[in-house]
């Protein structure tokens, strides 16, 4: 399988060069400098602000005149009324912050050649080393090493530093923090930091917080001297750091983080670093050594960034394996249950202002995150975002009834830690009230690849529910028609020929809401629930406006042929095709002219996008059955342009959303599935001839193991959690029978095709 480091032989420089570690808590972007070591510091749940509910009281008086001038054909208008009443109060959300800095700072310099920096994807840590300059002795008897990981099993992270050259090892180490506060040295060997947040667009700041860093040497010496740690003549230091915030949930910050720094520390005293490091590498590799993927060739005796700068030359598949693999660390080092869910930056963010406030934008880039775990053998890395919809069920009800009067709970195309619901950012943008839509409909996605479990589904049925509610209380009849149409709302960013952005039943809500109204009646009938809303969820799904193809062959974004007038006609978003992934409403073999037409309005829009806007194309070409087209996209992501020397994606600027969109293309690329079928190289790119993939995971709960040949599937393992019946597509169909008690194996090269194919 492929090699599973991204290494460097210089220092970071840029935020975008180094490496982070994480454990869905805890997060930090190592720098591994020579003269100067920097830890740049998170904490998951350390935002600006505090509880609010940003509804407006002027927004339901004025919703209707809205709707009337929209129906009218009076977009501007429309816009303007709603740009002064609809929006929430206030109208931008919270953001995401950094918690502070661990420096180490060293008096000294590396010899020439002998640096090396690396992130091991398999073991989840970072190493830098050195050898020191002017020693006069042998280098290898000078080499300094530093490691460092986060562990979830301990939720500590930890930083060890060795040398060669016994008693060699001196340093400072400081802590500051971009926050309100005092830093305290309690003693020789701890500095701690006390703060409190800040506050935001009229929200007070309302969380204390603090950062705990402990040190302990073998050999030499430690003393406090002001505010810094002065370690001399050591032959080793372990230094540990762990963070808390006051944060209980969205309405309560009534924690105590002294007491939760005070219980972790107590928990962990006696422990080695040795044994922190065995209980993380075990508990990582358990969820990460689940899937494994080898695509051919790698340059893997290349530095990364060198790799990224080539990759449009070179012949390396394994740059693309790496990239999901990365991925897949990215997910599991910044989503963990019980933590929060991903944001636009993971877990990790530098600047207390940060793009788009590091926080959840729900019209593509948070459930772009989520796109990656459940193919990638990853599906525990979801539950943040269905504690998240647990949360918005109940902050979105009560904007649901003050906005629009409507029973359920509606979610607009933001969100943050504090699960404001409500329209921001301007009417332009904010008044699209489909987003909690989309994130269930997501979210049943995500049931169906783990088979339904009676479990999930009766978790999962309340707030969605709540959403088809309403859904169901806010769809409008468009006059002269027989169609229900959300009103307003917007087909995501994008601008229309008539001033605006505001619409009637725009493609994509029609596509997500056709998608929610069958996940409820799916999950509703496997809880045995069948009541009067089940009925109306049914009626109403069939009076959605349905898909149309407009002049120019493409699939029209609105319900009117406004395609090809549009002020941005390269437009980042592919609102429109989200029927076609990561929706299956539109396929090339049962839906072709749909398909034809998805294909026609991709060639309109262009492949050059932002990153994530390239890592949505990639899932698109993959499900038109294009494998050289998606990797050609897939070579715009990985270029200098769009991926930054540590493989962040660059939108620009970072946004990780990028990196799991661009990871679940090339498995939608490698498999494809229904609940009752899967497709194996459904797009295998012509480059790729030989390859095997492990572990990966396909609707229906089924585990797949296969190698291919030439772009010929030669054997498959299918693991399944029930016995079933089961379609695969490889060039051949054949039907097989799982069972939940052993893996049955197949060699596609002998087998007999299926003599029928299934309904």
């Amino acid at each position: 399988m492929t090699e599973l480091q991204l290494w460097y032989r210089e220092p970071a420089i840029e935020w975008t060069d180094a490496l982070p570690i994480g454990n869905g808590r805890l997060g930090a972007m190592v720098f591994g400098g020579v003269g100067r070591e920097e830890l740049q510091l998170n904490e998951s749940t350390l935002w600006s602000g505090g509880p609010y509910q940003p509804t407006n009281p002027e927004a339901l008086p004025n919703l209707a005149a809205v709707r009337e001038l929209i129906f009218a054909g009076r977009y501007a208008e429309a816009h303007e009324l709603a740009q002064r009443h609809l929006l929430a109060q206030p109208p931008m959300q919270m953001s995401y912050q950094p918690a502070g800095n661990l420096f180490l700072d060293f008096r000294h310099e590396a010899a020439p050649g002998s640096y090396r920096r690396s992130l091991d994807l398999d073991s989840a840590v970072v190493t830098t080393r050195y050898d020191l300059l002017g020693t006069g002795i042998d280098p290898d008897a000078a080499r300094f090493t530093r490691t460092a990981f986060t562990s979830a099993a301990d939720d500590v992270m930890a930083m060890r530093l060795t040398t060669t050259l016994p008693g060699s090892l001196a340093f400072e180490l400081w802590l500051d923090s971009p926050q309100e506060g005092d830093l305290l040295a309690e003693n020789a060997s701890t500095l701690s930091f006390r703060g409190r947040n800040f506050g935001k667009h009229g929200i007070e700041g309302r969380l204390t917080f603090g950062i705990d860093v402990r040190v302990d040497l073998q050999g030499g010496s430690i003393e406090r001297r002001g505010r810094r740690l002065i370690i001399r003549d050591a032959d080793r230091a372990d230094i540990f750091v762990d963070m808390a915030t006051s944060f209980v949930r969205f309405d309560d910050v009534s924690g105590d983080p002294e007491a939760r720094l005070a219980e972790r520390r107590a928990r962990l005293a006696g422990i080695s670093y040795e044994d922190l490091l065995a209980r993380h590498v075990a508990g990582y590799r358990a969820q990460f050594r689940r899937m494994a993927l080898d695509l051919g060739p790698s340059r893997s005796d290349l530095p990364t960034d060198q790799r990224i700068v080539n990759f449009g030359a070179d012949d390396d598949p394994g740059l693309v394996a790496l990239y999901v693999q990365y991925g897949r660390y990215l997910m599991i080092a910044s989503s963990q249950p019980g933590s929060q869910a991903a944001t636009l930056q993971g877990i990790w963010n530098k600047d207390t202002r940060p793009p788009w406030g590091s926080k959840y934008t729900a019209n593509i880039n948070l459930q772009m995150n989520y796109w990656l775990p459940d193919p990638a053998n990853l599906p525990e890395m979801v539950d943040p975002l269905i504690a998240m919809a647990e949360d918005l069920a109940i902050t979105g009800a009560e904007m649901a009834r003050q906005h629009y009067g409507a029973r359920g709970w509606v979610m607009h195309h933001n969100t943050d830690l504090w699960r404001a619901t409500g329209p921001v950012d301007g009417a332009y943008w904010g008044i699209w009230p489909t987003g909690g839509a989309w994130l269930m409909a997501q979210l049943w996605d995500h049931a169906r690849f783990q088979g339904r479990p009676i479990e999930l589904v009766q978790r999962l049925y309340g707030p969605l529910r709540g959403a088809t509610l309403f859904a169901l209380d806010t769809l409008v009849n468009i006059p002269g028609t027989d169609y229900l149409a959300t009103v307003p709302s917007l087909s995501p960013e994008n601008r229309h020929p008539h001033g605006a952005s505001l619409c009637a039943g725009p493609t994509m809500d029609n596509q997500i809401l056709r998608d929610l109204f069958g996940a409820f009646v799916a999950a509703a009938e496997q809880l045995g629930e069948d009541d009067e809303m089940v009925a109306a969820a049914r009626a109403a799904r069939q009076r959605l406006p349905e898909h149309r193809i407009g002049r120019a062959g493409q699939l029209q974004e609105w319900m009117d042929d406004w395609d090809m007038d549009v002020p941005e006609l390269n437009h980042r978003h592919v609102s429109h095709l989200y029927g076609l992934y990561p929706s299956d409403q539109i396929r090339v073999d049962t839906t072709p002219d749909l398909a034809q037409a998805a294909r026609r309005s991709l060639e309109i829009r262009g492949d050059e996008a932002t990153g994530w806007g390239i890592g949505w194309r990639i899932n698109l070409w993959a499900r038109l059955r294009d494998g050289d087209r998606a990797n050609a996209v897939l070579g715009l992501l990985l270029s200098p342009a769009r991926s930054y020397r540590n493989l962040f994606d660059a939108h620009p600027p970072f946004q990780i959303d990028g990196n799991f969109g661009g990871a679940a293309g090339v498995l939608e690329m490698l498999v494809q599935s229904s609940e009752e079928a899967v497709w194996l190289l459904p797009a295998l790119p012509s480059g790729w001839r030989r390859g095997e993939i492990r572990g990966v995971r396909a609707r229906g709960g089924i585990e797949l193991d296969f190698s291919w040949s030439e772009g010929e599937v030669q054997r498959v393992q299918v693991r399944s959690d029930r016995a079933r019946r089961l379609t695969i597509h490889a060039g051949k169909t054949i039907i097989i029978d799982t069972s939940a008690d052993s893996p049955v194996e197949v060699d596609f090269r002998q087998a007999e095709p299926a003599r029928r194919q299934p309904a």
